[in-house]
């Protein structure tokens, strides 16, 4: 996934949920980055708050190795102080859910005009909650000449049309998930 990515090709990742999808697209993401440009260049849509959180704490982990790359979390139930204050400081990477980042896309304070790399994060979830209109709205915001990548776990005839509706031929990626009676992983 990392080298189609770095290549600028607009991608269809699917593998099922802790295989490594985050770091996956975030690891290309940072390195795209353009850090003396202190505009939103990588938007990443979640489906709920807890995973925009998730995400951007790893994609924080990510900026610690590239100087002056700066991410912000934005999405509803949070004070938009925080949001407003960071996307003026001038952010490179926004995560956030389809409803808050189109209000931030409304009001004016989030600008796509620099926008390199759409990221749907678990697409199929995003459309099983009913974000289909949202996330066609944000697509449409960013400029014509950008990346799309759709990560999903599933692809349903809806995360398909999507796919072919917005994206340039796209490469597709899928990693088969291993049935294991106990995972041989120990976390700390």
């Amino acid at each position: 996934v990392i080298p189609l990515i770095l290549e600028g090709r607009d991608l269809v990742g699917q593998s099922s949920t802790g295989s490594g999808k985050t770091c996956a697209f975030a690891i290309p993401a940072v390195q795209l980055v353009d850090a003396n440009l202190r505009k939103p260049q990588v938007l990443i849509l979640c489906p709920t708050r807890e995973l925009a959180v998730q995400v951007a704490e790893e994609v924080a982990k990510l900026t610690l190795f590239k100087k002056g790359v700066r991410e912000l979390p934005v999405f509803g139930g949070q004070s938009y102080d925080r949001q407003l204050r960071g996307l003026a400081a001038g952010v490179q990477i926004v995560i956030g859910t389809p409803g808050r980042v189109l209000d931030h896309i409304d009001r004016g304070t989030l600008k796509l005009d620099s926008l390199k790399l759409l990221i749907l994060d678990e697409a199929d979830r995003m459309l099983d909650m009913g974000f289909r209109d949202d996330i066609e709205r944000v697509i449409q915001a960013a400029p014509a000449e950008r990346q799309v990548l759709f990560s999903s776990a599933t692809m349903p005839p809806p995360i398909r049309a999507l796919i072919k509706r917005y994206s340039k031929d796209p490469a597709m990626v899928k990693i088969e998930a291993i049935a294991q009676n106990a995972p041989q992983v120990e976390q700390v």
